[in-house]
């Protein structure tokens, strides 16, 4: 939806936990090496975070852009290939739900352990730092989840590149049709307010 971080032609690729925590500190157009994510991720061993990295390169969903010598070895800066992380409606088609049930259960899983870095970590001050989680409810017409989508990409849109004096902050975004029959809030009455049935 935004840097997306879901479901791809390649989808096994992201269905581990640590490969889907390497993507989520990319989002945001940034440019990391692997020594960059063994600061950002201290609690994943640096052989199996080398690992993950060479896997999602060599799948395109991060792309070398640039290189050079350290000690005699090669440091690669890798970039989020959004094109190959992003779930397209066609990759949701050919998907069978246990499948779909995997990979959200990864995607959970990613912000879970997000969420506990950040809570463990020495400056974790969740009310300074404006900490937020919450459900609502929207109603949008199948027809009119493209659209929605746009407007809610144009929203975020003015904070959406790197500025020295900000802070990065995820926003995951997880829009789920509800089953089973729709009710229709009925409008204030002069007796109380609005309610569902």
């Amino acid at each position: 939806m935004f840097d997306t971080i879901g479901l791809m032609a390649s989808a096994d690729v992201l269905l581990h936990p640590v490969r889907l925590r390497i993507v989520q500190c990319l989002l945001g157009d940034r440019a990391l090496t692997t020594a960059d994510l063994a600061l950002e991720l201290p609690d994943i061993p640096p052989a199996t975070l080398y690992r993950h990295v060479a896997a999602l390169a060599e799948a395109d969903v991060l792309t070398v852009v640039g290189q050079r010598r350290v000690r005699g070895a090669v440091e690669r800066s890798y970039t989020l290939n959004p094109a190959s992380a992003t779930a397209a409606r066609e990759d949701l088609a050919v998907m069978s739900r246990e499948q779909l049930r995997t990979s959200f259960g990864v995607f959970i899983a990613s912000l879970l352990a997000g969420f506990d870095s950040y809570l463990t970590g020495p400056d974790a001050d969740p009310a300074r730092d404006a900490l937020g989680f919450r459900t609502a409810a929207v109603y949008i017409r199948d027809d009119d989840v493209a659209e929605f989508t746009e407007r809610l990409q144009a929203a975020i849109g003015p904070w959406r590149t790197p500025r020295p004096d900000a802070r990065r902050h995820l926003l995951s975004t997880i829009l789920t049709p509800v089953t089973g029959p729709d009710t229709i809030p009925r409008p204030p009455t002069a007796n109380g307010p609005a309610h569902s049935t």
